[in-house]
């Protein structure tokens, strides 16, 4: 028998009933944190808002094939540099706020805050997976000259972005720009020769750096205008008792409620262990409390599912544009979670990045929907056949 040639464009309910279960989730841990008494307002009700306005993003971005993404790649790539240049130049108004130090949100009166460095990690995406697929459609005999031409386009692409970025400052958000460029830096088929050296310069400089933190943080701050809190967040993460009244209260906090939750957790009660800003940066702690060592391991194996999907997602389709796509979404989400639910337990410094899909905040949501918009089509353009046999 032959093959029915005819394309079948499928819609993903793998990946939609993985967000559908996400949600659930969010909901579950928003409506735990807010029946404690903390808070005035309903984050529940605004979050399934949310996740209504963000269905509907990524739905709309799931038609968009390979060739139209990148057509558009540049367009979205400047329009978020163009956003981080006005917070850059902006003064401290009630429109551009500057929050805990930092000035990354457009406030709009009754829609509440935008935070543009959340999408920009996913047009970033989209710009950085173009550059390799034109440059390895151009070159198809590589060299070290060759290679070294990718890289040096794919920093100068991460390069503005991330200094706009680190300018406000937002080291958390910065670090999963450089997550993006280190995952899609180690497909993109340039020579390990050439990247081993590239990345231990950075493990020198970053080691020099820690070095610096711990011995000689007076020139950090007067020579390369770090700011102090940065830094009590990192002796707070090493010695969180030491400084239990500065940075470290929120990680201690943490620790309690998830020890608290054993294995089967309290149960949602409302009179667990006092989180401030338990539903956005510390909602595992919350979920683990009340749920113990078996919610919190149903969180985490929901991540493991959807990345093992979209490993398999990426590694299936024909076209290399949408591959590296898959990559960059994966390497986005993977830094997420494991900087975000590693800080609530002290395995890594508190950086202030939330939980995908199930901390609140409309900007992160979006932006981690518009990447699963991504995916979906992916996914939705892959060919399929009907009645396909081999015979």
């Amino acid at each position: 028998m032959g093959n029915n040639r005819s394309n079948v464009p499928r819609f993903d309910v793998n990946i939609a009933f993985l967000l559908f279960l996400f949600f659930c989730v969010s909901c579950i841990g928003i409506y735990s944190a807010q029946s404690s008494g903390q808070y005035n307002e309903n984050f529940l009700v605004k979050q399934i808002i949310w996740y209504i306005v963000s269905g509907g993003i990524a739905f709309g971005v799931m038609f968009l094939d390979s060739d139209q993404l990148q057509k558009l790649s540049w367009y979205a790539y400047a329009f978020g540099v163009f956003l981080l240049l006005i917070l850059f130049v902006a003064p401290n108004t009630s429109f551009t706020p500057v929050r805990n130090g930092a000035q990354s949100w457009f406030i709009f009166p009754g829609l509440g805050s935008i935070q543009p460095s959340e999408f920009v990690k996913v047009f970033l995406v989209v710009a950085l997976s173009n550059v390799v697929t034109k440059h390895n459609e151009k070159y198809r005999i590589r060299g070290f000259r060759e290679d070294f031409l990718l890289l040096l386009k794919m920093g100068l692409t991460l390069a503005l972005p991330l200094g706009l970025v680190l300018s406000q400052p937002d080291l958390g958000t910065s670090l999963v720009l450089l997550a993006i460029f280190v995952g899609l830096v180690f497909v993109s088929g340039i020579s390990w020769k050439l990247i081993a050296p590239a990345f231990s310069v950075l493990a020198v400089f970053g080691g020099t750096v820690l070095s610096l933190v711990m011995y000689a943080p007076d020139f950090l701050e007067k020579y390369l205008g770090v700011n102090p809190y940065q830094l009590t967040r990192i002796y707070a993460w090493l010695d969180p008792r030491s400084y239990s009244g500065e940075g470290a209260y929120h990680l201690l906090q943490s620790l309690m409620a998830i020890g608290s939750g054993m294995v089967e957790g309290k149960g949602i009660s409302g009179e667990g262990v006092y989180i401030p800003e338990g539903h956005t940066d510390f909602i595992f702690a919350i979920i683990a409390e009340d749920f113990g060592f078996i919610g919190g391991s149903v969180v985490i194996s929901l991540f493991f599912v959807l990345i093992y999907y979209l490993i398999k997602l990426g590694l299936e389709t024909k076209e290399a544009f949408n591959s590296y796509l898959c990559v960059g979404v994966i390497s986005m989400v993977t830094f997420h979670v494991f900087q975000n639910i590693g800080m609530t337990i002290q395995v890594l410094p508190i950086t202030g990045i939330p939980l995908p899909f199930i901390s609140y905040g409309g900007s992160s949501l979006m932006g981690n929907m518009l990447a699963m918009g991504l995916m979906l089509g992916v996914s939705y353009h892959h060919k399929r056949y009907m009645f396909s046999s081999n015979g």
